[in-house]
């Protein structure tokens, strides 16, 4: 039988920099997760690295120092997946004055030790190059500066390094039962791919498992949580795009909430998002048509051209579970984290309520220092200073990084290849291989998709399917013929065989 220091319950971008984090300091570590990683909360965000402006109005100034702060560290770790952007907020005069946007924005530079991203500034939209796509009694407006993130890619480069620090990595391999056992844990664990179960012995365990944390406490008959967890579906739509810069909005509404239009995959505007509190087994939610009504008409209300349901060409939705601290108004819940540790039995057990993609790594920081007595070791935090797989670029230089890649990659398609190196960074060369023409990337699946693409997600990334390739790992979905995941999921099946183990896959002829 196995023995872990730690068990990490749960791939979504808290448990994978969770097992990173632990792994690094030298603890043997197992992450599982019941599905592909990131599939449920951590691929369904608004891809944004931020502070929260908007948390400043609730006063949750800890929350927002902390974020920001994590913007520019996760900015030098992965530049490939994270880059700056520039916010245009529109004065709407129904709203907020102005002064408490100012104050708001003034707070938003100096509270998080801004380096790399200039500060806010006042706009003229009359002539500012944002201003064209918007209604012209929005003369005036603010601009400041947060990030864009691969979300889904941020958790699956967590889980390689993780795994090169010498984590065991299961994916579509889920906990079944945890039982205290003489101050250690047995670990059940059921693996949907194989079909084989497998207990392994475990010092500790971190229940990082997002929207189902209490049915994972529930695992253990003698759990006592003094915290719980609320969920929250949050909605976005995808449109056509709606405006040609590289600006993205943010809106205020009538109802308080804000909705964010942003640049998505070159060709469309991604759109949200919503808040509506759900109750019941999470996992299985999908986008309501008044959640599609309510996003279209607040993109309305400031776009000059109105946005129409019928324009909606994909839409994502996913629960947050966020820490229950008894707000009545689920968009005023807190989307800061707490951490419980449990050690009654000397079995240290460690669950996570809430937390949001742009703060993961100083909770999972957090979570393992407070793991340092109970399992007895002194290794101290290190991620703050360390490159996430395929980020090491100079001076996190992504525009000389490119440059370099045009040079040596000269034969490839110019939309392929800002595509790798954007989603890959340094690990292009991985991809590519020994190809020198298009024709050796091998089987061409439509757009940008490639075999040799897809053969690196599933020796590399942990893509087991094609939803894992045209969703998660990449947005290919959006930019390949209509039927491309049937076809890719059969091509799947013909090459490889998951029931066996990943050192076993069947090679691709």
């Amino acid at each position: 039988m196995s023995i872990f220091d730690l068990v990490v319950i749960g791939g979504g971008v808290n448990g994978a920099g969770i097992a990173r984090d632990a792994a690094g300091r030298g603890l043997k570590v197992l992450l599982c997760e019941k599905d592909d990683f990131a599939q449920h909360t951590s691929s369904s965000s608004s891809k944004l690295i931020h502070g929260g402006l908007r948390y400043l109005e609730y006063y949750d100034f800890k929350l927002v120092r902390h974020a920001l702060n994590e913007r520019e560290v996760l900015l030098r770790a992965a530049p490939h997946i994270i880059w700056p952007l520039r916010f245009i907020l529109p004065h709407h005069k129904a709203l907020r004055p102005r002064w408490l946007i100012r104050i708001g924005l003034f707070l938003y530079d100096n509270l998080g030790g801004r380096k790399l991203l200039p500060a806010s500034n006042s706009v003229d939209l009359t002539t500012h190059l944002s201003g064209a796509a918007l209604k012209k009694e929005f003369k005036s407006g603010f601009e400041y500066s947060d990030c864009w993130v691969q979300d889904a890619r941020l958790v699956v480069l967590n889980v390689m390094d993780a795994q090169a620090r010498g984590c065991d990595v299961r994916v579509r391999c889920e906990c079944t039962d945890i039982i205290r056992d003489e101050g250690q844990w047995q670990v059940k664990l059921q693996d949907h791919l194989t079909g084989k179960s497998d207990t392994v012995t475990a010092r500790a365990i971190v229940n990082a498992s997002g929207p189902w944390v209490e049915k994972t406490l529930d695992l253990d008959e003698e759990h006592e949580s003094r915290y719980g967890v609320r969920l929250v579906k949050g909605s976005h739509v995808v449109v056509p795009k709606l405006f040609d810069h590289p600006y993205t909005y943010i809106f205020q509404n009538a109802d308080n909430r804000i909705l964010f239009a942003i640049p998505y995959e070159n060709d469309f505007t991604l759109l949200g998002t919503t808040d509506v509190e759900i109750e019941g087994e999470p996992g299985t939610e999908v986008i309501e048509q008044d959640e599609i009504d309510y996003i279209c008409r607040n993109a309305s209300e400031y776009f000059d051209t109105p946005v129409s349901p019928e324009q909606v060409v994909w839409t994502y939705t996913g629960v947050r579970p966020l820490y229950d601290d008894a707000s009545e108004n689920a968009s005023k819940v807190t989307r800061d984290y707490k951490l419980d540790l449990d050690t009654r039995t000397g079995a240290p057990l460690l669950s996570v309520y809430g937390g949001k993609i742009t703060t993961f790594r100083k909770l999972a920081e957090e979570t393992v220092d407070m793991l340092k007595s109970p399992l007895g070791f002194n290794e101290g935090a290190w991620t703050a200073s360390e490159s996430l797989p395929g980020g090491d670029i100079p001076d996190a230089d992504f525009a000389g990084f490119l440059a370099q890649c045009q040079d040596k990659y000269a034969w490839m398609d110019d939309v392929v290849l800002l595509d790798y190196a954007r989603n890959y960074g340094t690990c292009i060369s991985v991809l590519v291989g020994k190809a020198g023409n298009m024709q050796q990337l091998g089987h061409h699946f439509g757009g940008p998709l490639y075999q040799a693409e897809v053969e690196y997600l599933i020796a590399h990334e942990y893509a087991r399917s094609a939803a894992d390739i045209l969703w998660r790992r990449s947005k290919k979905g959006l930019h390949t013929p209509k039927g491309t995941e049937e076809i890719l999921q059969q091509w799947i099946d013909q090459h490889y065989d998951f029931a066996t183990t990943i050192d076993q896959l069947a090679t691709v002829s």
